[in-house]
């Protein structure tokens, strides 16, 4: 197939879209990120992208805390508007009547209607140019008991988990494989 040539842009596709709640339970503030994505397994560790000129920057390099909420594709229009609306102009709580909750290791509340919450703790910031990158710590999970199967499996399918890309958000589809599938021997039918 051709290809046409661009310049390097931030074209990685498709992103996770999440809700970073951070600040203390007092004053809190909720901000869209979607340039997030984990860097190392152990210990467990992410990052977020934040611009240093949001509300939420200061709450983040304060506290060295914050959490990441994974949304519903049901919140897509809460997320996105906690994405263009600021901190210093609305109490994104109250305003999105999105419920604050108790985290397990932060002080930075949580946000109960999401699924799944990874709580962190700020390990580095390293300025890059339009973002600084917060490298953090997972020190907690929190998972709603709905996406847990009998075995204590977590089960991120029945989450109903929504993507970004490239200005657009999108309902994950259908299950098309797992890991290692591609490598796996097929079990042989019974005789």
């Amino acid at each position: 197939m051709a290809k046409t040539r661009w310049k390097g842009g931030a074209l990685l596709s498709p992103v996770p879209a999440v809700l970073i709640s951070c600040g203390s339970m007092e004053k809190s503030n909720l901000i869209t990120v979607a340039w997030t994505g984990i860097v190392c397994t152990q210990p467990p560790k992410l990052y977020i992208s934040v611009r240093p000129e949001r509300y939420s920057y200061k709450l983040i390099e304060e506290s060295k805390e914050f959490c990441v909420n994974l949304p519903t594709a049901e919140m897509a229009r809460v997320v996105d508007w906690c994405g263009v609306r600021s901190g210093k102009d609305f109490d994104k709580f109250e305003y999105t009547k999105l419920t604050k909750a108790e985290s397990f290791s932060v002080s930075c509340p949580s946000v109960a209607e999401c699924p799944l919450t990874l709580e962190c703790k700020v390990e580095q910031i390293i300025k890059l140019g339009s973002h600084d990158m917060f490298i953090a710590d997972i020190v907690s999970v929190g998972a709603e008991e709905s996406i847990i199967d009998e075995k204590g499996r977590l089960m991120l399918e029945k989450a109903n988990l929504f993507a970004y890309a490239h200005g657009d958000y999108f309902a994950l589809g259908k299950k098309i494989g797992d890991f290692g599938f591609s490598v796996r021997k097929k079990k042989r039918g019974k005789r």
